[in-house]
């Protein structure tokens, strides 16, 4: 099994680092044929609204809307957002892969991110994550099981086999999350 990872913008080389120091074979995606080669997918931070402009061509963005609802699937940050099943601030077109209303840039300028340990119902030592202009998600569905919140706030969730986060798990040494994702694409 391959799991992909878009290569549009984000950080994209640090999430294939992680899913390879797993194990997992690894395929950066940028074009929509690409979907067809892979079992699963990342979708990393950067912009959405830049994201919903790089995914217009070659009806890529149609295409990963049949992935997303048919596939595993791993969001960060602006990643989190497309997957939404809605946006905020402002509305935006999203995936509505998972059940959750998301507010983009909620907690403000760049000047205003931070890297916090947090508790995980994964248990054992306590998460670092690593928040850049993070999303808030403001409303969480029946069947969205919450996997870690900070300050009342869901920042982890996950869907039967979709995954999002509103920080940026790349970034640091610990590879909870995307082994959780890995674990999860069975």
């Amino acid at each position: 099994m391959t799991v992909g990872v878009l290569a549009l913008q984000g950080d994209y080389a640090a999430h294939s680092r992680c899913l390879q120091e797993l194990g997992a074979s690894v395929a950066l995606v940028r074009q929509a044929g690409q979907l067809e080669d892979i079992s699963a997918l990342v979708i990393p931070g950067g912009e959405s609204s830049v994201l919903l402009k790089l995914l217009g061509p070659d009806q890529f963005w149609e295409k990963l809307q049949v992935f997303v609802h048919n596939k595993p699937c791993f969001g960060t940050c602006a990643g989190a957002i497309l997957l939404a099943s809605e946006v905020e601030n402002p509305e935006q077109p999203c995936l509505g892969a998972m059940d959750i209303r998301i507010q983009r840039n909620a907690y403000g300028r760049q000047m205003q991110s931070a890297i916090h340990q947090v508790d995980t119902v994964l248990g054992g030592d306590p998460m670092e994550m690593v928040f850049i202009r993070a999303p808030r998600i403001t409303r969480v569905g029946a069947k969205v099981e919450v996997l870690a919140s900070y300050q009342g706030d869901p920042v982890w969730l996950r869907q039967g086999k979709i995954m999002v986060a509103t920080f940026h798990p790349e970034l640091s040494k610990d590879l909870r999350v995307h082994a959780e994702f890995l674990r999860g694409m069975g």
